[in-house]
């Protein structure tokens, strides 16, 4: 079996958020499979779920990747407070060659580069894919969505996601992918009053959006509805033009965002309080200034915990992010770093960075729903990293649950299938489904 073409053609991205095209990841020379169960955001209880109850699945799923990579050793790495609930202990044998690795309870544990050195000991140097390191990495979903794929011959239709935040109900449920936000929160009796706020993922690095518009993607993870005066929204409602402007004068360069940066901790040459210091004006004339942004995991602590002047950093370092992007330029390390000896004394406790982001009295294990069925999805054909899927259904067209209505298009990209049985409507940026009635 082609596990990379079955991969494509099922639709498998990277569950955890990303969304980059998992079959791109399996390559010769790893050692080690380290399987992201971390959910470090504060809120998500999705991958919990899913290994409490489909933990057969996701072990098949891991099988084949290390079996098609020969590789010898997986690490299914999860936190403590997820591997005491799962009664999961410190390598603690699950198949043969597939260990639990028990992380701490910090943030942001889930960053790929934390992840690699907290599971194994080993640093990707900055810039560089983790295959250099000897180590593939795959979220939990991914492993489900692929053991479903092989065992089952099913394609991505369907998405887990945890609803949660200042709601009466919080819960974990399975939906159609391309369902509307505003479908599932009145299927779940939630309302959003006009001083809350949504946001699809985690409040760390969600992003917010507008239920009424708003669909479940591949790489939806969370719906979580806060007030708008709490930190992690405030965070997002940002002005990045003013924040930059704002930076560059009031910043006092005491350090700290710098002293508290995970990825600098990790011994990358990222030291962002001289992002700050160095002008948007310098760098747009000479971008190769800042080619360090690219180093940023984007985790929000310089902004949301360490600044003492209320400034973002990170709105700089996105801002010199875009700059890179438009001129096709990235760090690229060709040398091995050094862990710095403070890292192990200032990661920063899951429930301190939950308080930094007032959240942390609406974080509370939720209850399983199960799946959820809609009349009508809206399927984005991007959405993910790579390049979209090409339609290959008609307006009016009938659709059963799995069939391929866009193929994957040049390059790095894959297919997408209908969540639901229905009648076709042909967008400009995605699939319409609409149940016959």
């Amino acid at each position: 079996m082609d596990l990379r073409k079955l991969m494509k053609e099922s639709g498998i991205v990277g569950a955890g958020g990303a969304g980059f095209p998992s079959y791109a990841k399996l390559a010769d020379g790893a050692d080690t499979l380290v399987v992201n169960g971390a959910e470090c955001e504060p809120l998500l209880y999705t991958d919990y779920v899913l290994m409490a109850r489909e933990l057969p699945l996701i072990l098949v799923g891991i099988r084949e990747v290390m079996d098609f990579c020969h590789i010898p050793r997986a690490l299914l790495s999860v936190k403590e407070h997820t591997a005491e609930r799962l009664s999961w202990h410190e390598g603690e044998e699950l198949d043969t060659g597939i260990f639990v690795k028990v992380l701490p309870n910090v943030y942001p544990i889930g960053d790929e580069i934390s992840l690699i050195y907290q599971a194994t000991g080993r640093i990707v140097r900055p810039g560089n894919l983790p295959i250099t390191a000897g180590v593939i990495v795959d979220n939990v979903e991914t492993m489900y969505n692929l053991a479903r794929a092989v065992k089952l011959g099913e394609r991505v239709w369907e998405k887990w996601l945890t609803v949660g935040g200042d709601v009466e109900r919080h819960a974990v449920v399975r939906v159609p992918v391309g369902t509307r936000v505003q479908d599932i929160l009145d299927a779940l009796g939630i309302v959003v009053d006009p001083w809350e706020s949504v946001i699809d993922g985690g409040p760390s690095m969600g992003r917010l959006i507008n239920p009424q518009s708003a669909v479940v993607t591949k790489t939806t993870k969370a719906i979580n509805v806060l007030p708008t005066e709490t930190r992690a929204i405030e965070a997002k409602r940002i002005n990045e033009e003013m924040a930059i402007a704002r930076a560059e004068t009031a910043c006092c360069q005491c350090t700290r965002c710098t002293d508290m940066c995970p990825r600098h901790l990790l011994g990358y040459p990222l030291e962002p309080h001289k992002m700050v210091r160095t002008a948007m004006g310098a760098a747009k004339i000479e971008p190769v200034l800042v080619l360090n942004a690219t180093l940023c995991c984007g985790c929000g602590i310089c902004e949301s915990l360490a600044c003492s002047q209320g400034i973002s950093p990170k709105a700089v370092i996105n801002g010199y992010k875009a700059l890179l992007a438009k001129n096709k330029m990235k760090y690229i390390a060709t040398e091995d770093v050094d862990v710095r000896e403070e890292r192990d004394y200032r990661m920063i406790p899951s429930e301190k960075w939950a308080s930094a982001l007032g959240v942390r009295k609406y974080d509370r294990v939720p209850e399983y729903v199960g799946q959820m069925e809609f009349d009508r999805v809206e399927i984005p054909l991007g959405k993910i990293i790579g390049a979209p899927a090409v339609p290959v259904v008609s307006d009016g067209d009938y659709v059963q649950r799995g069939d391929i209505v866009a193929r994957y298009g040049e390059g790095l990209s894959v297919s997408i299938c209908a969540s639901i049985d229905g009648v076709v409507s042909v967008q400009r940026d995605s699939i319409r489904i609409d149940k016959k009635r």
